[in-house]
């Protein structure tokens, strides 16, 4: 998408090839976090899920507020000026690009994704700041060569890099090929050091086991893991404290005692 003529002809393809009546992941965590860009497909599935799951809403919630905490620590304490969304799904308030170059308006920042509704609301997306610059690749996670090719036109891969993995390594079945550890390593292999790997992802738990099932019974999929297996992303590189955690538990704005949901997260530094 570098032409103008180009983004028109993407988004025209991506508005044939949507299918309104399949529930996708990212349109019902956009329903979960009180959106208007879903449908009634994903809204059928989206309240099946929290008959079986209701914290499935408070771990939408939770995720966003992680962003938003993880990219102020990035671009703030940090001072990393570059990040590569994997999976960015549909705009919300804060997103990576907002955050970022609130701190640092002259982040860039590249979104990826290849869900046809968020290629429709790129524009939307590629509002920067004056200094900065944000971009859009519609791609699917387990194509990081193709990822990262269209990122180098936006993104020095010769200077460090935050890798935003948020809720996105689910969609990816362990006997995909890659699977979600190898796509984790073509990444980081692709930065340098002082680049961050940061990971979120829902864990196996009864309820949200359950609530995998109602989703993949409704037409939408996901694939958990055990904290240990987020962990294991995270190998080779130093995490930054607190560690792996439920995602609530990473550094809480202060004044606040929340509770720890099945969903975990952590942030890696590349040595």
């Amino acid at each position: 998408m570098t032409t103008e003529g180009g983004k028109a002809m993407a988004d025209e393809s991506s508005a044939a090839n949507l299918r309104a009546d399949v529930p996708h992941s990212a349109r019902m965590w956009n329903y979960w976090l009180g959106g208007k860009d879903n449908f009634a497909a994903d809204r059928a599935v989206g309240d099946q899920v929290k008959q079986v799951y209701p914290d499935v809403v408070a771990v939408a919630v939770a995720s966003r507020a992680f962003l938003g905490r993880v990219v102020r620590f990035l671009a703030g304490e940090v001072g990393i000026r570059q990040f590569l969304d994997l999976g960015t799904g549909l705009p919300t308030a804060d997103n990576t690009h907002e955050v970022a170059q609130r701190v640092a308006p002259e982040s860039k920042i590249v979104y990826v994704d290849n869900d046809p509704l968020v290629l429709v609301h790129a524009r939307a997306l590629l509002r920067g700041s004056e200094h900065g610059v944000t971009d859009y690749v519609d791609a699917d996670v387990r194509n990081p060569a193709k990822i990262l090719r269209a990122a180098a036109k936006t993104l020095d891969l010769a200077e460090p890099i935050g890798l935003m993995m948020l809720g996105i390594l689910g969609n990816v079945a362990d006997d995909d090929q890659p699977g979600p550890p190898a796509i984790v390593e073509q990444f980081l292999d692709a930065v340098p050091s002082g680049s961050y790997l940061v990971v979120n992802d829902s864990v196996i738990a009864t309820q949200t086991v359950e609530a995998v099932q109602t989703a993949r019974s409704g037409g939408a999929d996901y694939h958990l893991r055990t904290p240990e297996q987020i962990r294991g992303y995270f190998a080779g590189l130093d995490l930054v404290e607190p560690g792996v955690v439920p995602t609530p538990l990473w550094r809480p704005e202060p004044g606040t005692t929340p509770e720890p949901l099945n969903v975990y997260c952590g942030v890696g530094r590349k040595p």
